[in-house]
C-alpha cells in the first residue's frame, strides 16, 4: 500500500480520502500518480454510498506539483516516462491533455463535495489541484504559491482558469507573474484557502466538515454545487431555468417530503 503513489480509501461508509503518496518527493506528480488519481475520482463519482471526498497529502507537503527531476530528464512533468517529450511539442501538448488535464475535467463533472486538506506546502500544480476542489482547509505552517514563472512556464493544468475565480484577476496575475509564496494567514486573507488550523488538527477539522455535509439532503447538496459552479457560465435566464428544473426535481423526492414533515412537526 505504501508504495502506491495514490492511496484511496474510505474513512467512513460515506467519506473517502485520496492521499498523494510520494512523501520522499514532496508528493510531486508522477505518471502513475496521475493515472491512479483519475481512476480514484471515477470510483468516487460512481460509488453512490460515498458522499464527500477529502484530498490530502502524505508526509510534510501537500504537493510540490510537477516533478522537476523528471522534467530535466526529458520526461515532462507527468507524462509517460518511456517517452521523450522534449523532442516533439505536439507530444508535450498531448501529454498534458491525456494525463493531468483529465483531472480538472473529471472534477467538473462530480457534483459531490470535494475538500482539499493542505497538510503542508502546495506549490505550482500542487496548489492548482487544491484550487479545483470546492473548499480548502490549510495547515497553519503551509506555504502556497504558483511557481511556474521561475521556469518560464505557464500553468498547464488549469491554474490560470481556477485562480482568478477565487482571488480575482489582478491578484491571480500578481501571484502567477511573481511566483510569490504565501503563508497560510495571507492565503486565508485573500481567500485562497477557506480555513486555517494547526497542522495536527487540520485533517480532523476537514473530516468534521465532511460529516456535516453527509448529514445534509444529498440531492440538494449536489444540485446546489452544480448551480454555483455554473453561475458565471450561463445567463441569468438560463440559470433561473436550471433552478426551476432542479427545484421541480428536489421537491418530488422522499427526502424532501420527510424533511418537510419534520419541519411541520417541530412547529406544532
Amino acid at each position: 500500500m505504501e508504495k502506491n503513489h495514490i492511496v484511496f480509501e474510505n474513512l467512513t461508509n460515506e467519506i473517502a480520502v485520496l492521499r498523494l503518496n510520494r512523501p520522499d518527493f514532496l508528493n510531486s506528480f508522477s505518471h502513475e500518480m496521475i493515472t491512479d488519481w483519475y481512476k480514484s475520482l471515477v470510483e468516487f463519482k460512481e460509488n453512490d454510498n460515498l458522499k464527500v471526498l477529502i484530498l490530502t497529502g502524505t508526509g510534510k507537503a501537500f504537493s510540490a506539483g510537477g516533478d522537476i527531476k523528471a522534467l530535466s530528464n526529458g520526461e515532462g512533468f507527468i507524462g509517460d516516462p518511456t517517452e521523450d517529450l522534449w523532442s516533439d511539442a505536439v507530444k508535450r501538448k498531448a501529454s498534458l491533455w491525456e494525463n493531468i488535464q483529465k483531472i480538472p475535467l473529471l472534477l467538473e463533472e462530480i457534483d459531490k463535495p470535494v475538500i482539499a486538506c493542505l497538510n503542508g506546502d502546495a506549490i505550482g500544480a500542487g496548489l492548482d489541484m487544491a484550487l479545483m476542489c470546492d473548499l480548502r482547509f490549510c495547515a497553519d505552517h503551509a506555504r502556497l504559491g504558483e511557481g511556474y514563472i521561475h521556469l518560464g512556464l505557464v500553468p498547464g493544468d488549469g491554474g490560470g482558469y481556477f485562480l482568478p475565480k477565487i482571488v480575482g484577476e489582478s491578484k491571480a496575475l500578481e501571484l502567477l507573474w511573481t511566483g510569490e509564496r504565501l503563508n497560510a494567514e495571507k492565503a486565508l486573507e485573500i481567500g485562497l484557502v477557506d480555513y486555517v488550523y494547526e497542522k495536527d488538527e487540520v485533517f480532523e477539522k476537514a473530516q468534521q466538515f465532511a460529516k456535516v455535509l453527509c448529514s445534509k439532503p444529498q440531492n440538494a447538496i449536489r444540485m446546489i454545487k452544480r448551480l454555483v459552479k455554473n453561475h458565471n457560465k450561463v445567463s441569468l435566464r438560463n440559470h433561473l431555468d436550471m433552478v426551476s428544473s432542479h427545484m421541480a426535481v428536489v421537491t418530488d423526492t422522499h427526502e424532501y417530503m420527510a424533511l418537510l414533515e419534520q419541519m411541520k412537526n417541530k412547529r406544532k
